[in-house]
């Protein structure tokens, strides 16, 4: 390579070559660079001691105190809870630990404004529309139906009629030519 990068450049560029977000040009520079100055590859070596660190406790699970046995019960009680299909001790139950428990708290907050937001919504659509679009729906299914199972009274009387004018016809006919 014919470039050479002072070691004031490579310090502004070692970020950008830990993550590898140089070009492969600048990158390969970068690298000439560490591999002849030893206090820049020092610096490099610590900065990806640095991030591997960084990610390191970034994916580590931070354990959270109020995630308990109870809290999970909570948990799996809640949407009973909210639609009152719980028996007066479990409702007990379930009080008692979102008053002691912040996330369970915020858990039957959220679960109650959600409810309320699909409630609104719900009334919204239905005062706008002022036609239930579900019941005349289901009406013409049940028309139709209906329809397959049992034959129009107006068509089985112009069939009967048709019937009745074509054994009449077929009666004068055989009568004239017989």
């Amino acid at each position: 390579m014919q470039y050479n990068l002072s070691c004031e450049q490579v310090t502004a560029l070692l970020t950008f070559y830990a993550e590898e977000k140089l070009s492969a040009k600048l990158s390969g520079y970068v690298k000439e660079h560490l591999d002849k100055c030893p206090q820049c590859r020092e610096k490099y070596i610590q900065l990806q001691n640095l991030l591997k660190r960084f990610n390191e406790i970034q994916t580590q699970e931070i354990e959270n105190p109020y995630i308990t046995k109870q809290y999970e019960d909570f948990r799996s009680n809640l949407s009973a809870y909210v639609d009152n299909e719980l028996d007066d001790l479990e409702n007990i139950k379930i009080k008692k630990i979102a008053i002691s428990n912040p996330l369970a708290r915020q858990d039957l907050e959220d679960i109650y404004t959600y409810k309320k937001l699909l409630h609104t919504s719900f009334e919204k659509t239905k005062n706008e529309l002022k036609t239930d679009y579900s019941k005349s729906i289901i009406c013409q299914l049940q028309e139709e139906c209906s329809e397959n199972k049992k034959i129009d009274p107006f068509i089985k009387l112009t069939a009967i009629f048709f019937a009745m004018v074509t054994c009449i016809v077929a009666g004068i006919i055989s009568i004239l030519y017989f």
